[in-house]
């Protein structure tokens, strides 16, 4: 599906694996005008890329009151579930909003979305203006069936500043630094890190970087690949085992299990200070810095690339995550609708506006050059940090549950849950995802 999970990028890259959100599946906006045709867009709840996504359909939407987008919202979990199942049925929104890679194939194989190849021929200047990078998980056999959209958001180490500080301690250099953390933050009476658990995916980005810390991008690539017990790699084994260390050293937060990433409960934990540490996605920044009181505006919020392991043979300024979100138009969808789709996608998307609208927000747009309209505040130096990781990564990861298949994705985070509850061992682990290589 030309995905080269681990090929460097080149000018920029990378964004968040989900968008988790605080609100639940159901609103529509449609916009002013009345009778003209209709297509549908399904987006998550969570602000404030709720808010830049409804914008977008707004602005679309006045300025084209014959033809309207109507549009849905589901918080992250509830999304995966009813657009799974609305593509089976053939009931999918005309547009298919997700991450690209191992869901798109499945889509494509199942000859549920339009091939954009010769839509990209024809606009050339929509192609030319987006990060190289962001395409690979958007083709599927050398054809492009998704628009790659709104912004780069790699997996981040957050960290309080202040709690940092109130017991002494520095940012972890290394694994070793982590583990010794551990120590330090459980004696003070803090949680070393927040976990969101109950989400699965949540947890998956700490086996993400461990795999690409200790044996290098070439771990995943095996999986990817398909080859035959690949998760069975020595460094795989590592890597699960160091997790589990982790585990039984109470790492996370008491109960971590039960907390689900689509409350934000997992954020609050960090900027209320009752947990020192939090790796996860860039996407998280602009809710903590709307709902954490002065913890972002007073700049007690720490952040930094995953750590290197020691021996590890991954280099550490590697990063994982998914290169953009993507929109797909549905097959199913008419042909009026299709025009909708593809008038949205060209004016819209993308565009001058939105791209403002991300970059005000904290985010850092896919579009070439919108690095200009970075301030000198907080946010600037934020979005700054965002595109050097991105930009400088030597691999930049798609996220697993996005690069597998559905099939093995679900597998793998069933998987990841019983690895986090210590139910299961490294080798059961690997054992159950050798099973489903290439399904």
């Amino acid at each position: 599906m030309g995905l080269p999970l681990g090929a460097a990028l080149t000018a920029c890259g990378g964004s968040g694996p989900t968008q988790a959100g605080a609100g639940g599946g159901g609103g529509s906006t449609t916009g002013g005008g009345s009778g003209g045709g209709k297509a549908t867009y399904w987006y998550l709840t969570g602000q404030p890329q709720e808010g830049i996504r409804t914008r977008a359909v707004e602005r679309f939407n006045k300025a084209n009151p014959s033809t309207q987008l109507a549009t849905t919202m589901f918080q992250n979990d509830a999304f995966k579930t009813k657009i799974k199942t609305a593509i089976g049925a053939g009931e999918a929104p005309s547009i298919i909003w997700g991450w690209g890679g191992g869901g798109l194939k499945s889509y494509v194989q199942a000859g549920q979305v339009d091939d954009l190849t010769s839509w990209f021929d024809q606009n050339a200047a929509l192609k030319d203006k987006l990060f190289p990078s962001s395409f690979n998980a958007a083709t599927v056999d050398g054809k492009i069936y998704a628009v790659p959209v709104e912004a780069v958001t790699p997996i981040v180490l957050f960290y309080n500043k202040k709690v940092f500080e109130k017991v002494g301690a520095q940012p972890p250099q290394s694994w070793g630094d982590i583990m010794d953390l551990v120590k330090k933050f459980n004696a003070a009476g803090v949680a070393p890190f927040s976990l969101g658990g109950q989400s699965r995916w949540t947890n998956m980005m700490w086996l993400e970087f461990l795999f690409d810390r200790i044996g290098g991008p070439e771990v995943f690539q095996a999986v990817f690949d398909g080859e035959k017990d690949a998760w069975s790699n020595p460094s795989a084994i590592d890597a699960l085992t160091k997790m589990q260390d982790l585990i039984k050293a109470n790492g996370f937060i008491k109960g971590f299990s039960s907390i689900t990433a689509d409350s934000n409960a997992d954020q609050a934990l960090l900027y209320t200070g009752k947990a020192a540490m939090m790796l996860h996605g860039g996407w998280t920044y602009g809710n903590m810095r709307d709902t954490g009181g002065d913890f972002v505006k007073g700049g007690h919020l720490g952040y930094m690339n995953f750590p290197p392991v020691d021996g590890g043979k991954g280099d550490p300024s590697n990063t994982v995550g998914n290169p953009a979100q993507y929109m797909s138009i549905s097959s199913k969808a008419t042909a009026e609708e299709k025009e909708i789709v593809k008038k949205f996608l060209s004016t819209e998307m993308n565009s001058d506006a939105q791209n403002k609208d991300w970059a005000s927000n904290g985010f850092v747009p896919i579009v070439k050059g919108t690095d200009s309209q970075f301030g000198t505040d907080l946010d600037g130096t934020w979005q700054r940090f965002v595109y050097d990781t991105a930009s400088k990564a030597k691999s930049f990861q798609q996220s697993w549950d996005q690069a597998l298949s559905p099939t093995a994705a679900e597998v793998l985070l069933d998987n990841i849950a019983k690895l986090f509850q210590l139910s299961i061992s490294p080798q059961q682990f690997a054992t159950s995802l050798n099973e489903v290589i290439g399904k």
